[in-house]
């Protein structure tokens, strides 16, 4: 409507414009404010002769032009701009983050490449965190596991209420998938008696991928679904209803991709194969989507041929693992249940390349269409690693997850579990 049927100035975009450029004067250098006003040449009438300005070109110009006195031309020292160097991003968060963040309790794990938030309760979380999340880097943040109803996510909870639903089960030694209950998964969880055997009598590595997930999660497991969401690290991003998440706000004819919430679980130790790590329950691959994993529970298994607690402990010790992380695993209260080897999206046609070249040493047939991250075809073991470091100059950042942790990954890096 126009401003005069319009009681509240500014309601509109039109109206905003209206009467910001009625208050603006041509040529006004008040508050030492310049700017260059844009006259029409013509009237409707055909006779020329100035009219007012161009609504809008006068207030581009006036933000363009402001604080700059009329009198005096901006000096741009041409030299001193080619011979900066290039800000670096990361070195300025790592210098300033003690000054601007004290309130937030953080440290910087992975040599400095991945920022961890020790209180999940801080409320600034998410400032500084935004300032990691530009860059593109992962993010963990310990104890989400103290919000939740931790019943609920018990192994036995969860075989007791949907025991009988089908699923499928990936043996990932052998890659051979089952149809199956969940309830035949779910009770070798804990009991090593009860879990499956494969041909040679080892145990297999059993995961139940993605069940249930999206919105199947919310029919099936409405009060799970309820605790988890509730439970959620920096709710600004990672809640359906954050400001921030900018997926949640997209309008309705966008194709989203399949956001969640979902379930993943996996067991199955055996000494055997630990002594070269080199199977995974999830293989090396990339996410099209931003992910946050939460790791909602840790089951400690019994019974003959299971390695201990220390054992485990001294597995994840022979990882390359950051000073911080290696105290946590000292600390009894925390308790590791996955091993996570991270890389930056930008490092992927390296690691694409590298790949291809170890699958042609051992044999492998090479299509040119054949991409081995696209796959999910290749588990990345301490060798193979050490390689991809000394040939192709490609670190991996190794994170242990434990038990309430939540990685926050972004859309693009690289991961295996």
């Amino acid at each position: 409507p126009p401003a005069s049927q319009n009681n509240e100035q500014g309601s509109t975009l039109r109206d905003l414009l209206t009467t910001t450029a009625g208050k603006l004067r041509l040529g006004s250098t008040d508050a030492g404010i310049a700017f260059a006003p844009v006259y029409s040449t013509g009237t409707p009438s055909g006779k020329s002769g100035r009219t007012m300005p161009n609504i809008l070109d006068d207030i581009i110009a006036s933000v363009v032009e402001n604080k700059i006195p009329p009198n005096r031309t901006p000096k741009i020292n041409v030299k001193s701009e080619i011979k900066d160097e290039p800000k670096d991003d990361r070195k300025c968060i790592l210098d300033d983050s003690s000054k601007l963040y004290n309130d937030i309790q953080y440290s910087w794990i992975c040599d400095k490449h991945v920022l961890w938030l020790r209180d999940h309760k801080n409320s600034n979380n998410w400032k500084l965190f935004k300032e990691c999340w530009k860059q593109g880097r992962p993010v963990l943040v310990s104890g989400m596991h103290k919000k939740m109803n931790f019943s609920l996510w018990k192994a036995e909870s969860i075989s007791l209420d949907f025991g009988n639903q089908q699923a499928d089960i990936l043996n990932c030694k052998d890659s051979i998938i089952s149809n199956t209950n969940v309830k035949e998964f779910w009770d070798g969880f804990e009991d090593v008696s009860k879990r499956q055997k494969i041909k040679n009598g080892e145990t297999a590595l059993l995961k139940l991928k993605d069940w249930p997930s999206g919105e199947d999660f919310k029919a099936m497991m409405p009060a799970r679904y309820e605790d988890l969401l509730k439970s959620l690290p920096l709710p600004e991003y990672c809640s359906p209803e954050g400001k921030l998440n900018l997926a949640s706000h997209l309008p309705g004819f966008f194709v989203r991709p399949d956001l969640g919430p979902r379930l993943c679980s996996a067991y199955g130790e055996y000494p055997s194969e630990l002594e070269h790590h080199d199977i995974g329950t999830t293989n090396l691959h990339i996410e099209v989507s931003d992910v946050v994993n939460i790791l909602v529970y840790v089951g400690i298994a019994k019974g003959n041929g299971v390695l201990s607690k220390s054992g485990v402990l001294k597995k994840f010790e022979e990882e390359d693992l950051d000073d911080l992380l290696r105290k946590r695993l000292k600390d009894s209260s925390e308790l590791p249940g996955a091993l996570w080897h991270i890389y930056a999206g930008k490092d992927a046609d390296k690691i694409r390349e590298f790949l291809q070249k170890i699958a042609k040493e051992q044999g492998l047939d090479v299509l040119p269409e054949h991409d081995p991250i696209r796959d999910q075809s290749w588990y990345v073991n301490k060798k193979l690693r050490q390689r991809l470091f000394e040939e192709y100059g490609v670190k991996t950042c190794t994170v242990i997850q434990f038990l309430g942790d939540a990685i926050i990954l972004p859309a693009g890096a690289l991961h295996q579990v």
